[in-house]
C-alpha cells in the first residue's frame, strides 16, 4: 500500500474529528454563543447537509483540475474553516464556517478516494479505501474524545484549533507525499461522467449505502440516552462505551478491507445481516448495561466491516467516472447519517422509548440487505449473459490505469 494512501487516511482523521466532535461540545457552544442547544445542534446538521450537497458539486467543479492541486486546496480551505470557527465572534460566523468546512471536507473525500483507488491495482481498491475509512474510525476512537477533553479543559474553541493544527500537518503530507498524477490524453467530459447515473446498479448501490449507514446511525445517535435512561449507566461511562464503538469500527474496517476485494458481496451480506441481528438484540437487551456496552462494540465492528465493500461496490459499477463515484458514495453515506438519526428521533418523539431507534435501525438494515441481494441477483444475471454491471473487468482496469496516469498523458501538479 503506497505511503500516500496513509497520508489520505491521516487527512480523513482531521476531517472526521471535526465532523463528529461537536456532539460533545454543544452545551459549551450554546452557552458561549447565547443560543439554545437545539439551535447549536443545527451546526451538526449543517455539516451533514454540506457533505451531501458538496460532494457531487465539488467533484463536478474540479473534474478537469489536477488531483494533487485540488487536494491541497481543499485541505487548506478546510483548515481555514477550523480557524474561522475558533475565532467566530457569533453564531452566524460559526455556522458559515461549518458549511464551508463541510464543502471542503466533502470535496476532499470525493477526490481523495478517487486518488487512493488510482494509486493501487483494481484488486486492492477496497483495502486502499479501508485505509481512508480507518482515519475516520481513529477519529471516533481518539479525535472526538480528545476534542471533548480539550473543550472541557480549555474551552470549545481549543478543539477547533487542534483540528486546524491537524489539518496543517495533513496539508504538508499531501503536498509532499501525494504523487503528481498525469491527466489523461482526453480530458473527462461532464456529460460522459454523468452517464453512470443511467445504470440501475449505481442507484441500487446508493440506496443500499444510505439504508445500511442510516440503520446503524439511527441507533448510534441515541446510544447515550439509551445507556443512561434504559441501561442505567452513569453519564461518566458514556464516553467509554462510545469509544468501544470506535474501537469496533477500527477492527471492522481493518478486517473488511482485507476481505472485501475477494468477497465483496459476501462481506456486504454478512455484515449487514450481523448489524440487523445486533440492532434487534440491542433493542431487546437495552436494560442490561454490560450487554449494551458489548453490543456497541460489536455494532461498530459490523457497521465498518461493510464500509470498504460499500465504497468499492460503487467504484465497480461506476468505474468510468471514479471521481463522481467517490462523490456519490460520500453523499450516500451522509444521506444515511442524516436520515437515520431523524427516523430514530421521530420514533422517540412518538413515545416509543429510547430503545426504539434500534428497532427502526434494524428495519433500515433489513431493507439494505434486500437491496444487496437484488444487486447480487442482477450482477449474476449480467455475468451469465456475458457482461458485468456496467463495464468489463478489462474496462475497469483500463479506467484505473488512465486515472493513475499509466497511459501516456500530460503531466499535472
Amino acid at each position: 500500500m503506497p505511503l500516500a494512501v496513509y497520508v489520505l487516511g491521516l487527512s480523513v482523521f482531521a476531517l472526521g474529528t471535526s465532523e463528529f466532535m461537536l456532539s460533545g461540545l454543544l452545551p459549551a457552544v450554546a452557552d458561549d454563543m447565547h443560543v439554545s442547544i437545539p439551535r447549536a445542534g443545527l451546526l451538526i446538521s449543517a455539516f451533514a447537509v454540506g457533505m451531501v450537497v458538496g460532494a457531487p458539486l465539488l467533484a463536478v467543479a474540479t473534474l478537469r483540475l489536477p488531483r494533487r492541486t485540488t487536494l491541497i486546496a481543499l485541505i487548506g480551505v478546510f483548515g481555514l474553516g477550523q480557524v474561522a470557527g475558533a475565532l467566530a465572534p457569533n453564531y452566524a460566523v460559526l455556522f458559515v464556517s461549518r458549511v464551508v468546512s463541510a464543502l471542503a471536507c466533502a470535496g476532499f473525500w470525493a477526490v481523495g478516494a478517487a486518488v487512493a483507488v488510482a494509486m493501487v491495482p483494481v484488486h486492492a481498491r477496497a483495502r486502499a479505501l479501508a485505509v481512508m475509512i480507518g482515519g475516520l474510525s481513529i477519529a471516533n476512537v481518539l479525535g472526538v474524545p480528545a476534542g471533548a477533553f480539550l473543550g472541557e479543559g480549555l474551552g470549545w474553541r481549543a478543539a477547533f484549533w487542534a483540528v486546524g493544527a491537524a489539518s496543517a500537518v495533513a496539508l504538508v503530507g499531501v503536498a509532499t507525499l501525494i504523487p503528481r498524477i498525469p491527466l489523461p490524453d482526453e480530458r473527462p467530459r461532464l456529460r460522459d461522467e454523468l452517464q453512470i447515473y443511467r445504470d440501475r446498479q449505481v442507484w441500487l448501490t446508493i440506496a443500499l449505502i444510505a439504508f445500511s449507514a442510516g440503520g446503524v446511525f439511527c441507533a448510534f445517535s441515541y446510544l447515550a440516552p439509551l445507556l443512561t435512561d434504559v441501561a442505567g449507566l452513569d453519564e461518566g461511562w458514556v464516553p467509554a462505551v462510545l469509544a468501544l464503538f470506535g474501537i469496533g469500527a477500527l477492527i471492522g474496517t481493518t478486517v473488511g478491507g482485507r476481505i472485501a476485494d475477494a468477497h465483496l458481496f459476501g462481506v456486504l451480506l454478512s455484515g449487514i445481516a450481523a448489524s440487523t441481528v445486533l440492532l434487534v438484540t440491542l433493542a431487546l437487551l437495552a436494560q442490561y448495561a454490560v450487554a449494551a456496552a458489548a453490543l456497541a462494540l460489536l455494532l461498530g465492528v459490523s457497521a465498518f466491516y461493510t464500509a470498504p465493500a460499500l465504497n468499492a461496490r460503487l467504484f465497480d459499477v461506476a468505474a468510468a467516472a471514479p471521481t463522481l463515484a467517490a462523490a456519490t458514495t460520500t453523499a450516500a453515506f451522509n444521506l444515511g447519517n442524516t436520515g437515520g438519526p431523524w427516523i430514530g428521533g421521530a420514533a422517540i418523539d412518538a413515545g416509543l422509548g429510547f430503545a426504539s431507534p434500534a428497532w427502526a435501525g434494524a428495519a433500515l438494515t433489513v431493507a439494505a440487505g434486500a437491496l444487496t441481494a437484488l444487486s447480487l441477483h442482477l450482477h449474476r444475471r449480467g455475468t451469465a449473459a456475458g457482461t458485468t454491471d456496467r463495464t468489463t473487468d478489462s474496462t475497469a482496469d483500463s479506467t484505473a490505469d488512465r486515472t493513475a496516469g499509466k497511459t501516456t498523458g500530460r503531466p499535472a501538479n
